[in-house]
């Protein structure tokens, strides 16, 4: 992992005087050419990295450098560490583990303590191994540049088969996807993880495309205007923190225990609105209503057809 690399390479130059470049590409088991690119990319990151020629060259950094400058300040070590701590709570990366051990090795006392004072376990309640397992599969894949095979199951429960580039794993709120390029519709599409079956790495390589993150359908297609509907409920006052919570401050009117509020129609907005029980109380839009109703119905049915 060239992230791992940079900063070990940077932390051997900065307690050793000079480095050859043969003795860094067999430590690390990479090219003397890729030795050389990765101290251009540490002196474009401000890293100040010389390189000299002839028997007694060498890699080496500026004089001085030891005693008036630091890798990291305290506060972006800190940061930094409590960032990868987190990351690793929903997937396996012996590399990201390895910058972290070396992090920590580093840190003085005082941001050892900082580094425990906020810690974001983004990993599911219950300890979903199978997801963990899934997520470290692709991103090794991206890492790779492997295809991915799987069996993709839609809302209704039908299964395709699909072949993908992987090209970038997001989490959106509690749920993991990945976003790749694939081969059966023939563009890139954005994937739930929960609804990937029979994950394979394939020995496929594939060249990555070029990604621009601002613009990528998690930050836009679900909030969209055309998307959005409307709705207006009352909830019972044992729930006010709940609903404060859930829907925010903002959009409650107090007096009337009243919530106004805009959201994506879709599935999970029905669910949503059911999943409060007899707490809350759709009233607009009225086809909305009739929705929920028609839901709820179906679901009193169930249980009186199976009632002895």
């Amino acid at each position: 992992m060239k992230l791992d690399r940079l900063l070990t390479m940077t932390m051997i130059l900065i307690n050793r005087k000079k480095v050859k470049a043969q003795e860094l590409a067999e430590l690390f088991d990479v090219s003397v050419r890729t030795i050389y690119r990765d101290v251009e990319t540490l002196s474009c990151a401000g890293v100040p990295v010389v390189s000299q020629q002839g028997v007694n060259g060498g890699i080496s950094l500026i004089d001085g450098y030891r005693m008036d400058k630091q890798i990291l300040t305290k506060e972006e070590l800190t940061s930094l560490s409590i960032a990868l701590k987190s990351a690793l709570t929903s997937y396996e990366d012996a590399h990201a583990t390895a910058v972290l051990e070396k992090l920590t090795g580093i840190a003085d006392e005082k941001v050892k303590k900082s580094i425990d004072h906020l810690f974001v376990d983004l990993s599911p309640w219950g300890q979903n191994v199978i997801l963990k397992e899934q997520i470290t599969l692709l991103k090794r894949a991206i890492e790779d540049e492997h295809c991915v095979s799987f069996l993709y199951s839609t809302a209704h429960g039908m299964l395709t088969k699909r072949l993908i580039e992987p090209h970038t794993l997001v989490q959106k709120g509690k749920v993991w996807y990945i976003y790749g390029y694939c081969t059966l519709r023939d563009g890139f599409r954005l994937f739930k993880i929960s609804r990937m079956k029979e994950i394979k790495e394939e020995l496929i390589c594939f060249e990555r495309k070029s990604v621009h993150l601002a613009e990528l359908p998690w930050d836009k297609a679900w909030q969209q205007p055309k998307n959005l509907v409307e709705i207006t409920l009352t909830f019972d006052e044992t729930i006010r923190t709940l609903v404060e919570e859930t829907f925010g401050a903002e959009h409650i009117d107090n007096e009337k225990s009243i919530v106004q509020v805009s959201l994506p129609e879709d599935e999970w907005l029905y669910g949503f609105l059911l999943s409060f029980g007899n707490r809350i109380k759709l009233i607009n839009p009225p086809y909305l209503v009739d929705i929920v109703k028609r839901r709820a119905q179906e679901i009193v049915a169930l249980y009186v057809e199976n009632k002895g």
